[in-house]
C-alpha cells in the first residue's frame, strides 16, 4: 500500500556549487529585472543597448552593432527596423554602399531617459553585492 503522507524531503542541490550554473541563473534574473525597468519605454534590453551604442558612436553601421552585441546580421535587421519605425534614428550614407545610424532628436531624448533608468538599475543591482566585492564585479565578469 502506498503511503500518501510524506515527510518534507530535504532536497540536495548540487547545481549551487557550479559557477556556470549560478552565472546563468543570475543572468536570467538580471535580464528579467531589466526588462521590467525598461517596460515603460516599450524597449527590450537589446533595444536599449542599440540606442546607447548609436548615441556613443554616431554613424555606426548595423554590422558593427551586430559584432559588438554578438547578434547575427539576419537578426539585426528587424531590431534596427523596429527602432527606425519609431523614429528613433535615421540612416546616413557613409560611402557608396554603407549607411550609418544616427539618433534623431526623439531618439536622443529617449536614450537619455533610458541611460538614466539603466544607471539607476545598475546602482540598485550593485547594492545587492557585498561591499567588499563591488570593485571586482566587472573584472570577474569580463574574465
Amino acid at each position: 500500500m502506498f503511503n500518501s503522507f510524506r515527510y518534507p524531503m530535504r532536497v540536495i542541490d548540487p547545481l549551487k556549487s557550479l559557477p556556470g550554473y549560478a552565472l546563468r541563473r543570475a543572468s536570467a534574473a538580471v535580464h528579467a529585472e531589466l526588462c521590467n525597468w525598461l517596460a515603460p519605454f516599450d524597449l527590450r534590453p537589446t533595444d536599449a543597448s542599440i540606442l546607447m551604442l548609436v548615441a556613443a558612436n554616431r554613424g555606426i553601421t548595423q554590422s558593427e552593432l551586430g559584432r559588438i552585441l554578438d547578434i547575427q546580421r539576419a537578426n539585426m535587421t528587424p531590431l534596427t527596423a523596429r527602432l527606425a519605425e519609431r523614429g528613433l534614428f535615421d540612416r546616413e550614407r557613409l560611402d557608396g554602399r554603407s549607411h550609418g545610424l544616427v539618433l534623431t532628436p526623439a531618439g536622443q531624448a529617449l536614450t537619455d531617459q533610458v541611460r538614466a533608468k539603466i544607471h539607476a538599475y545598475e546602482t540598485d543591482l550593485t547594492t545587492r553585492v557585498p561591499h567588499a566585492s563591488r570593485p571586482h564585479i566587472l573584472a570577474v565578469l569580463h574574465a
